[in-house]
C-alpha cells in the first residue's frame, strides 16, 4: 500500500510540475530511490562543493593526483564508503564512487571479467563515475563560471580500467545514442521517479560473469541519472535491495543468472534536484 501511495503522490506532483520546468538540467546530486518520502535516506541530497562537504561532516580520504588510478579529492561521510564524492582542484564536484567492502562480497565476486570496472581499493572494490573530463580534474579543474553553467557536470564517464583518462566509458547524453545498436546498451523499462532504464548488453541467457554493474536512466530523452547494480547483499543505507520478482520492472529481458545472486544491491544516482518528478 505504501508503494501505491508513493507512486500516486509522485505522479500527481510530477504532472503538476512537468509543465513548469524540464527535468534534464543537471542541477543537483541525489542518491537512493525509496517509496517512503519521509525517509531521510532516500533521495538524499549530496554536497556539490568541497566546502559544503566539509561543513556537512564529510571526511577527506584522498587528494588529487594525476598519476592515481582515480581522479579527484575523495570524501566519505560516517566512514560509509558506499558513497565517495570526488571534487576537482577548485573544490567543485567531479564524480562519485561506490566502495563495496571486500568483507561483504562473496569470494568469487566480482568475477575476473569485471575486474576492469571494479578497481581494487584497499579494503574495498570501487566503482567510479565522473561528471567531467578526468584529464582536467586534478589539473585545471572547473571554474566558478563553468560550475554555474554546467551544474553537476556535462558528461557521464564510467571508469573501466586502471587509467581514468584512457579507460573511461562515455555514456550517451541523448537517449537516441543509447538506442543505437552500436552503443551496446539494452532498453529496459520506465519507472516513475527513476526514468527509462538501459542496461549494458544483457540477454536472457547471458552469464553474470559479464553482467555490467551499471545502468543508465533517461528522462525527456536526456540522460539524468544512472546507478550501480552489484551482485551481493551490501549493508549501507545508501543501497536499495530490489526483490528478484521486481527486477522485470526495470530490465527487458531479465538475465536468468541473476537468480544466482542471493541479493542484488542497487543505488540510483540522480544528477537532477527533483528526481521524484521524473516521468521518463
Amino acid at each position: 500500500m505504501l508503494t501505491v501511495v508513493f507512486l500516486l503522490a509522485v505522479g500527481t506532483a510530477s504532472l503538476t510540475n512537468a509543465f513548469l520546468f524540464g527535468q534534464n538540467k543537471w542541477n543537483g546530486l541525489e542518491v537512493t530511490f525509496g517509496v517512503n518520502p519521509f525517509d531521510s535516506n532516500v533521495f538524499a541530497s549530496l554536497p556539490r562543493t568541497e566546502s559544503d562537504a566539509s561543513s556537512d561532516g564529510w571526511t577527506k580520504i584522498g587528494d588529487c593526483d594525476t598519476s592515481s588510478k582515480f581522479r579527484g579529492r575523495r570524501y566519505v561521510k560516517d566512514n560509509d564508503y558506499a558513497v565517495i564524492l570526488l571534487f576537482d582542484v577548485n573544490g567543485y564536484i567531479a564524480g562519485i564512487q561506490c566502495g563495496a567492502a571486500k568483507s561483504e562480497l562473496p569470494s568469487d565476486y566480482p568475477p575476473a571479467t569485471l575486474r576492469s570496472i571494479f578497481q581494487d581499493d584497499g579494503d574495498h572494490m570501487t566503482l567510479t563515475a565522473y561528471f567531467t573530463d578526468p584529464n582536467v580534474i586534478c589539473a585545471s579543474g572547473r571554474s566558478a563560471s563553468q560550475f554555474s553553467t554546467e551544474g553537476t557536470g556535462s558528461v557521464l564517464l564510467i571508469q573501466n580500467g586502471s587509467d581514468p583518462v584512457r579507460d573511461s566509458l562515455r555514456i550517451p547524453n541523448e537517449q537516441s545514442g543509447a538506442d543505437n545498436p552500436a552503443s551496446g546498451w539494452t532498453l529496459g523499462h520506465c519507472f516513475p521517479a527513476m526514468g527509462v532504464h538501459y542496461w549494458y548488453s544483457i540477454t536472457a541467457d547471458m552469464s553474470c560473469d559479464y553482467f555490467f554493474p551499471v545502468f543508465v536512466l533517461y528522462n525527456e530523452k536526456k540522460l539524468t541519472a544512472f546507478g550501480w547494480a552489484i551482485g551481493a547483499g551490501l549493508d549501507s543505507k545508501r543501497f536499495e535491495h530490489p526483490p528478484h520478482a521486481s527486477v522485470s520492472a526495470f530490465m527487458n529481458p531479465v538475465p536468468k543468472c541473476l537468480d544466482g545472486y542471493s541479493q542484488l544491491s542497487t543505488m540510483h544516482i540522480y544528477m537532477t534536484a527533483h528526481p521524484t518528478q521524473d516521468l521518463c
